[in-house]
């Protein structure tokens, strides 16, 4: 079979649907039993009419339903006019054929129940025309509520997608956003130090390098470990440690517990460069930057900390101002109200930049 005769083929017959179709009727068929024993007053007893309900009601339904199924399918509506034909000659035969197995399986001789025309008969096909048109509405109704709750699914499964594909994309645009404004700095830095030191330049060069072959994987994937992310920033400020000299001292704080935690890539990098630009570097002494993780009471707490001016000094230099606005955004696409970046006075003297995460 060629490739487009097999997509194109019909689905099977839906035989689940045939068997769960057919345990419903069976609940009816004990309701007409105890009807044609209790009502109705046929004689034989609950049992043997039972017995008969159950032989007509299967053969109707197999007629019936089996029919719907096999042209139509589980998903698409009947007909009007053709279901009523089908139903208008499945009845009498579902009639006559199950008295006779009725009768075949009981050793009675049903007489007038199985000649057309007498009153017996026809009171017995009217009778079963009505459940045959219940269960019709039953099983009508199950379909239009399966195909609408399918539909719903669909329709929700759909929203889903499209909503994950646009926080993707505007993940993808922020985290855009964060890396040419570190690029755009550090390449400016490398460009000043050319001219008046050379060694110090190639050794920029050097680590610059390091640092972009560090993150080329890492700043594209939706997640990154705090491994990766410490590591990142360790070779991130061992470049700025070229640029600043003695001036910059730091440490990074990562239990081992804690170090395949996943976290948005490039999370701490608008942090420490905030930090760095704004804290340390305008100070003629400079400066020390603490990075650190750690659990309280369940929330991941990343924090970075700096010794230097302080909220209330102002900026250190112009800047694009996305960094931190782009942290924040990042997270309320993420988490929502679940997550959260504070930035409060460190004590004696800096600042502290906090980002609190859900586990």
């Amino acid at each position: 079979m060629s490739t487009s005769a097999a997509i194109t083929a019909r689905p099977g017959f839906p035989y689940r649907r045939l068997a769960t179709d057919f345990l419903y009727g069976q609940v009816l068929n004990l309701v007409c039993g105890l009807a044609t024993t209790y009502i109705l007053g046929m004689g034989g007893g609950f049992l043997a009419n039972w017995l008969v309900s159950i032989c007509i009601g299967t053969i109707a339904l197999l007629l019936i339903d089996g029919s719907r199924l096999a042209i139509w399918g589980e998903n698409r509506r009947p007909h009007w006019l053709a279901f009523i034909l089908i139903v208008a000659v499945s009845v009498p035969v579902a009639q006559v054929g199950g008295m006779r197995l009725g009768g075949w399986l009981l050793g009675y001789v049903m007489g007038d129940l199985i000649s057309i025309g007498s009153g017996m008969s026809g009171r017995m096909m009217v009778f079963t025309l009505l459940a045959a048109g219940a269960a019709t509405i039953f099983f009508n109704g199950r379909d239009r509520a399966l195909r609408a709750e399918a539909a719903l699914a669909q329709e929700r499964a759909r929203t889903e997608t499209v909503a994950r594909q646009a926080l993707q994309a505007q993940l993808q645009s922020l985290q855009a956003q964060i890396e040419p404004h570190m690029l755009f700095n550090t390449l400016a830095n490398l460009q000043g130090l050319i001219a008046i030191d050379p060694p110090r330049a190639q050794e920029m060069l050097e680590q610059l390098i390091q640092y972009l072959r560090a993150t080329l994987t890492s700043s594209r994937a939706e997640s990154a470990t705090l491994a990766q992310e410490f590591a990142l920033m360790e070779a991130y400020l061992g470049l700025m440690r070229i640029r600043m000299g003695e001036r910059l001292s730091y440490g990074l704080t990562l239990p081992p517990a804690l170090r395949g935690v996943a976290v948005p890539p490039m999370l701490l990098q608008p942090l420490v460069e905030n930090a760095i630009a704004h804290g340390l570097e305008p100070r003629i002494e400079g400066g020390h930057l603490a990075i650190a993780a750690q659990l309280d009471g369940g929330v991941l707490v990343l924090t970075v900390q700096d010794n230097g001016r302080g909220l209330d000094a102002g900026p250190g230099k112009a800047g694009t101002s996305v960094g931190l606005a782009n942290t924040r955004e990042r997270l309320q696409a993420i988490y929502g109200a679940r997550a959260a970046l504070t930035l409060e006075p460190a004590v004696p003297q800096g600042a502290i930049a906090r980002i609190t995460l859900p586990t």
